[in-house]
């Protein structure tokens, strides 16, 4: 499953389970599990990277795994119902993460991996290989409301969402930079991650109040906060003290 690590103010989560680390039931829960543990025992001035190894960074959902059960398609949906129920989870727990994060994009990101980045604040990619793709609109799946709010609120521009869910444009990370997915395109895949790493180390240090952090970040993004079932500018009470 993942791997959780912390390194003084900085947590890297790295993705597990099979080469591809599709997004599994397993290793869902793993993912929700080592987000928990970092919104428990995290102090402001912290950041998080999430990150992979090898070929894919995650080739999204285990769809292989929705089509082993009863031949039926009503068993498919059900299993496939339940990844996106917990993806659900995972994006909710990173908007409102009391902390920076960043993705560290060192392979091939697809579908629901493909919004498990866009859902971190930041984004760092491989320049070498890899490509970013929202494979829905090939495979013949349609988006459900959360997800499509968060490809809304993290495309810069109408033409970019064109491309990512009208298009199934596969982005490289040259492209992605161009069109502003990503802030950065680094060398290769340890370099994606000491960027990230870099990035998060002096993001952590400007030792900013988590739950103002993730407060603001929130109100950033309404529709997406909404549609996710979080509370939208809890440091209004704060601020209107002042």
């Amino acid at each position: 499953m993942c791997s959780l690590e912390k390194r003084g103010r900085i947590w890297i989560l790295t993705l597990g389970g099979d080469d591809e680390h599709r997004l599994s039931p397993d290793v869902l829960d793993s993912i929700k599990s080592a987000l928990d543990r970092i919104r428990s025992e995290s102090s402001s001035g912290s950041a998080l990277v999430t990150t992979s190894t090898g070929k894919f960074f995650s080739n999204g959902f285990d769809l292989a795994w929705a089509r082993s059960g009863p031949s039926s398609a009503a068993s498919f949906q059900q299993r496939l119902n339940l990844m996106v129920d917990k993806h659900r989870s995972i994006v909710a727990s990173l908007v409102s993460l009391p902390m920076p994060t960043i993705a560290a994009i060192t392979g091939h990101a697809a579908a629901g991996a493909f919004m498990l980045a866009l859902a971190h604040d930041y984004i760092v990619m491989r320049r070498d290989r890899g490509f970013l793709y929202m494979s829905e609109l090939d495979i013949g799946l349609p988006f459900v409301d959360y997800m499509m709010a968060l490809i809304r609120a993290k495309s810069p521009s109408p033409a970019v969402l064109r491309d990512i869910v009208l298009r199934s444009r596969r982005f490289t990370a040259g492209e992605a930079l161009d069109a502003r997915i990503i802030q950065v395109a680094a060398a290769d895949s340890g370099e994606a991650v000491a960027e990230a790493v870099r990035l998060a180390e002096d993001l952590a240090g400007r030792g900013w109040d988590g739950k103002v952090y993730a407060s603001i970040r929130t109100a950033a993004f309404p529709e997406l906060a909404g549609g996710l079932g979080l509370v939208i500018g809890i440091a209004k009470k704060t601020t209107s003290r002042l």
